[in-house]
């Protein structure tokens, strides 16, 4: 990017950014997530770092909050009340740790560690052990003064404790004594996982909207002009900074201190890190355990322990050197559309999928994004070119979900859907009562090469060494049809071609032949009937007793079995109506293509499971067929209904949902010791 488009790059992104935290810190509402803002504030900072002459006093990086509501009357802090930089990976951490070492001379760096919690930070002056004063950040230097709202949070004490107690505890561990006339501490106003459930339900059930999380919860509840209805919140809080200064050497004994004055901490959550190494392995047990706490965090605060060190390294900007903000891998993030491409599937449906400049969301570096269909485009407002946000959960396809056409240059271009297919150029229809554009060209060869990549699938008839270059190249030199084909191939009409060896060519007929009998579930799900997936295939399977008696079936005898609506019905029905479906079927007979019927029973029988994740040992759909072959049942989504979750890597919110439902979730270790 060059200097002056960076220049305007970076004052768009500067009004986009204050903008959205206008609504949130000022309004108390949320159009983009805290993931996707934090994303455009580090793209920001990145462009800032790279032109320190871009610069300015009035950019987000340079400030904490918005403006504080007039509603509540204004308060000073005596210190500024900082925010931090975010860190989301090992490179990140290191480049801050390396900016700091290179400040510092070599001097020798510990690292005091804490979950970051997820809420409202706020600040509490008291004296004479007495509460004097409760205040929110509002812009770091001016607050509001919510000390009613306050104190109706029990984890926060009106008085702290007898100072008698507090300076003999004082003395037994060893820390520094406290002038009582003027107490600061900062944390944490926040509302724990099970109260956010009951809010939201008690709203839900009154027809209210409903909170998006338990942070916008908690901001809301300590903003309310009436202290009554923060006191039916049962918010929380924590406390995690001692700003009086009583000689306390380091981050450690501030913790522990204000333990000692009687504030709920973090304590038993946080740890003490001698080198960047034990950050990792502590952040990598948060990522994993988060879950097992009452409330929500979404990465850790890294701070260096020594006082010394953290005040000798300054601040840049309005943020502090000497601390950090580790977040855990984001679930949605902000990036460009470079192009937009069109993917033609096996039943002929038109996907527009969206070319992203590569990021990393949830882990997982992505570079597409669906955008579904043309309608879905409209509705977006997108152009070709456009910064997005882009969601990620899981292993869910990612898909863009927020457009910023305030960041737009002028260079962006819309996008047209085109009349003709892109593989085969014939004219695209649009069925009645659908939204999908299709090729209805069933010799197309995007659509046959769909098919085909389905049909030898794991699911179907899972034919090995058979990838899609090798079935594009028999296509391509005449050899295959349609996947009937397959199983008239014989090593001859394979050596000819270039790159095929005696060996793999045997190989390959091999494999296909080994392959002429399977499951009848399988083979129903080999045909590609649109909105048959695998558990309808296994229900099928179930129901009939052969392919001719679903062929013979009503729309209404299709749908009376269990799962199979009105759109899957007659879509079964419309498949075997066609001419060259019939065609198909008669071809893999007559070519000795067979099937067993498999019975529903095993010791899965009546078990339902959700699966989530990457796998590493098979795939999720081989996961399912096993589960369905064992007589269980497989669910795309979570309910109280659900008997296991199984998880791989970067499970997403379905994991989450699936540990406050109580589910039980199952390794993917513990799930082959169940099917084995």
């Amino acid at each position: 990017m060059k200097k002056g488009e960076t220049q305007k790059r970076i004052e768009k992104l500067k009004d986009l950014i204050n903008y959205h935290r206008y609504l949130y810190h000022v309004l108390n509402k949320e159009e983009i997530s805290e993931s996707a803002l934090d994303s455009l504030k580090k793209e920001l900072f990145d462009l800032e770092q790279n032109f320190p002459e871009f610069i300015t006093p009035d950019s987000p990086t340079q400030r904490v909050g918005g403006k504080p509501i007039d509603a509540f009357k204004k308060i000073e802090h005596k210190e500024m009340m900082r925010s931090l930089n975010d860190a989301f990976s090992r490179e990140d951490m290191d480049n801050w740790e390396n900016r700091n070492k290179k400040l510092l001379n070599g001097e020798k760096i510990e690292y005091y560690c804490e979950p970051k919690l997820d809420g409202l930070a706020i600040e509490l002056i008291y004296n004479k052990g007495i509460l004097k004063t409760g205040a929110t950040r509002g812009d770091g230097k001016i607050g509001e003064d919510v000390t009613q709202n306050i104190k109706t949070i029990e984890a926060i004490p009106l008085k702290l404790r007898e100072e008698k107690d507090i300076i003999d505890d004082l003395k037994k561990e060893r820390l520094p004594f406290i002038n009582f006339d003027n107490i600061i501490v900062r944390g944490e106003a926040i509302i724990t996982k099970k109260e956010f459930k009951k809010t939201n339900k008690e709203r839900e059930k009154n027809g209210l909207p409903l909170y998006a999380n338990p942070r916008n919860l908690a901001a809301g509840s300590l903003r309310q002009l009436d202290s009554k209805i923060t006191s039916e919140r049962n918010l929380d809080a924590n406390v995690y900074d001692l700003v009086s200064d009583f000689g306390q050497k380091t981050h450690d004994e501030e913790h522990r201190i204000l333990k000692v004055l009687g504030f709920k901490t973090n304590n038993k959550h946080n740890r003490l890190c001698k080198n960047m190494d034990e950050v990792f392995d502590f952040y990598a047990y948060w990522q994993k355990n988060r879950e097992k706490l009452p409330y929500e965090i979404d990465g850790l605060v890294i701070s260096i322990n020594s006082n010394e060190v953290f005040n000798k390294l300054g601040v840049a900007g309005k943020a502090p050197r000497g601390a950090i903000a580790l977040k855990f891998p984001l679930k949605q993030s902000t990036t460009i559309i470079e192009d937009i491409k069109i993917q033609v599937g096996r039943t002929g449906a038109m996907t527009p999928v969206a070319i992203l400049k590569p990021v990393e969301i949830n882990g997982v570096i992505v570079s597409r994004a669906t955008l579904h269909n043309d309608k879905e485009i409209e509705r977006l407002g997108l152009k070709i070119g456009d910064t997005v946000v882009v969601g990620r959960a899981g292993d869910v396809i990612p898909e863009v979900i927020k457009v910023f056409p305030e960041l737009r240059t002028g260079k962006e271009k819309n996008f047209k859907m085109p009349v003709n297919c892109p593989s085969c150029e014939t004219k695209l229809v649009k069925p009645e009562n659908e939204i999908v554009w299709r090729c209805p060209n069933h010799n197309c060869f995007s659509r046959k090469m769909g098919w085909f990549k389905h049909f030898v699938s794991r699911s179907a008839f899972s034919i090995d060494g058979l990838g899609p270059k090798i079935i594009e190249k028999f296509i391509e030199e005449g050899l295959l049809s349609d996947p009937s084909d397959l199983f008239e191939l014989k090593e001859g009409d394979i050596l000819p071609l270039e790159r095929f060896a005696d060996k793999s060519a045997k190989k390959i007929v091999l494999n296909i032949q080994n392959r002429k009998e399977v499951s009848f579930s399988r083979f129903i799900y080999s045909l590609g009937i649109r909105n048959v997936g695998l558990k309808t295939s296994f229900d099928l399977a179930l129901t009939f007793k052969s392919i001719e008696e679903i062929e013979n079936a009503s729309v209404e005898e299709l749908e009376s079995i269990s799962d199979v609506g009105p759109i899957v019905a007659q879509s079964i029905f419309d498949w075997f109506r066609l001419k060259e479906n019939k065609d198909f079927l008669r071809k893999l007979k007559e070519r000795g293509v067979k099937y067993f019927i498999e019975k529903r029973e095993g010791k899965l029988l009546g078990k339902k499971f959700v699966i989530t994740g990457t796998l590493e040992k098979m795939s999720r759909d081989v996961a399912k067929e096993n589960i369905i072959l064992l007589g269980g049942e497989v669910s795309d989504s979570i309910s109280k209904n659900i008997d296991y979750l199984v998880f791989g890597v970067n499970p997403g919110s379905k994991y989450e949902k699936a540990i406050k439902l109580g589910i039980k979730t199952l390794k993917e270790e513990d799930f082959l010791k169940i099917i084995s």
